[in-house]
């Protein structure tokens, strides 16, 4: 059966997801793409020759460059060739623009604008790394990269501390054993993880585990290529009881607070129904 792929629609911004590493997850919608649009946006314009050139495909717009250290000129370039009528392909280097590469700011633009954005789905490190990494998949938090310095980065962590979200990481692989020794501090040795390498790749490789374990893995090999880190949520706390709280709420009206002003600071601050919380406090004095 013949596939038919719908032309591009003058005047709008197309962000284009490509593949991540194999190209056989190139989809027709992209070759059409990259072959009509007036202007392709490309993080990196010898990626972006080097993908078209291994499709057997021949641009027919014009080729800008569009990174971190032009996107917010660069943008309105965009956004005014849109404007104009033309046809504008966002790429990055793989995967969908605007996942920690360029393309928020042109997005933003064109939605004040009122110009189209619209996307073609491609692969996505995030999603694949999530899928594969065997930790739950039901909610899940998008974390990007860690700051570099160590300071910074064990700040960061250390908001992330309770958070029951699978976490997910990039990580560049030279710095992956100092992620995973600033995971051990902040989340504990046996906080699950995977460390997800080359994916869609010939070497692709999922390494998982307990932090420590994963932690001496990296520590004794020479990681290499493209690095997401999929990490466990914090476990589920078990909520206070009421009958377990009547020592904090009378410690409360010992300090001044009146029975009602301390039942309700103390089920706000443990998250425990209020009438449950008066009820066992009312039931206590009667004994």
């Amino acid at each position: 059966m013949e596939r038919s792929v719908s032309p591009l629609r003058p005047g709008e911004i197309v962000l284009a997801g490509t593949p991540i590493g194999n190209l056989g997850d190139t989809t027709p919608r992209l070759e059409h793409a990259l072959r009509t649009a007036d202007i392709v946006a490309a993080e990196d314009t010898r990626r972006l020759h080097h993908l078209v050139n291994a499709l057997g495909i021949t641009l027919s717009g014009s080729v800008v460059s569009y990174h971190e250290h032009n996107e917010t000129e660069r943008a309105a370039e965009l956004l005014a060739a849109a404007s104009s009528g033309k046809t504008v392909v966002i790429v990055s280097d793989a995967g969908m623009p605007t996942v920690s590469d360029p393309g928020f700011r042109a997005v933003h633009a064109a939605m004040e604008a009122g110009v189209n954005v619209t996307a073609i789905p491609g692969p996505s490190a995030v999603l694949t790394a999530l899928a594969v990494s065997g930790l739950p998949t039901d909610r899940f938090t998008f974390e990007g990269f860690i700051p570099r310095k160590a300071g910074d980065r064990a700040e960061r962590l250390s908001e992330l501390s309770t958070e029951r979200r699978t976490m997910v990481f990039f990580e560049a692989p030279h710095r992956v054993e100092a992620l995973l020794s600033a995971m051990i501090d902040a989340f504990g040795a046996s906080r699950r993880v995977a460390v997800c390498r080359e994916l869609t790749k010939l070497h692709e490789e999922i390494i998982r585990g307990p932090l420590e374990d994963v932690h001496v893995w990296a520590k004794d090999n020479e990681v290499r290529g493209e690095i997401v880190v999929v990490l466990e949520g914090a476990p589920a706390q078990e909520k206070a009881q009421a009958t377990d709280l009547v020592a904090s709420v009378n410690e409360l009206i010992e300090s001044g607070l009146r029975l009602k002003e301390a039942v309700q600071a103390v089920a706000q601050r443990e998250r425990v129904p209020q009438r449950d919380l008066y009820a066992a406090v009312v039931e206590s004095r009667k004994k």
